[in-house]
């Protein structure tokens, strides 16, 4: 049950192949969890999301895409299609999961749990659109909620301080 977690150790998911994934795996790491979308205004930020992993995956960034077809219909094609447009067109190369809701009755339990730690503007807890990032810390605690016009370049130095604690 969502609320009754404590961290974002206490969740799993499935990856976008098909295989279960126990987010307690990056226990010690600073994680950057998105909801992404292949046919949105901002998936190019792929790119930018990508080139952060590549820049502080060693230094302990573990970047997870939740793909999700909520907004705009903007992600219709399956995990296998996600998953090829991401890697041809932005060379992803980060975690990405299965397609899940993000919001309503059908919201990914980490979802719930993530826009209940974070809300949004106003303490709105829906998420209002793709590329919606959530930094957690070290220690599972979200840190910061990104709005999806915040570009990923713009994470880097809350990120840093992130990877400093």
């Amino acid at each position: 049950m969502a609320d009754a977690s404590s961290s974002i150790h206490d969740f799993e998911a499935v990856s976008i192949d098909g295989r279960p994934v126990a987010l307690a795996d990056h226990r010690g790491k600073v994680m950057l969890i998105v909801n992404t979308a292949s046919a949105c205004g901002f998936t190019p930020q792929f790119g930018g999301l990508e080139s952060l992993w590549q820049t502080y995956r060693e230094r302990g960034l573990v970047i997870v895409g939740f793909p999700s077809n909520q907004f705009g219909h903007q992600d219709p094609g399956t995990d296998t299609e996600i998953a090829s447009f991401c890697q041809v067109n932005y060379g992803v190369t980060f975690p990405m999961m299965s397609k899940v809701d993000v919001n309503g009755a059908n919201a990914h339990p980490l979802w719930k749990w993530l826009t209940a730690e974070a809300p949004g503007i106003l303490g709105t807890k829906a998420i209002k659109w793709n590329f919606t990032k959530f930094l957690v810390g070290r220690d599972g605690q979200v840190l910061k909620r990104y709005a999806p016009t915040d570009k990923p370049e713009q994470l880097a130095s809350d990120i840093e301080a992130a990877l400093a604690d």
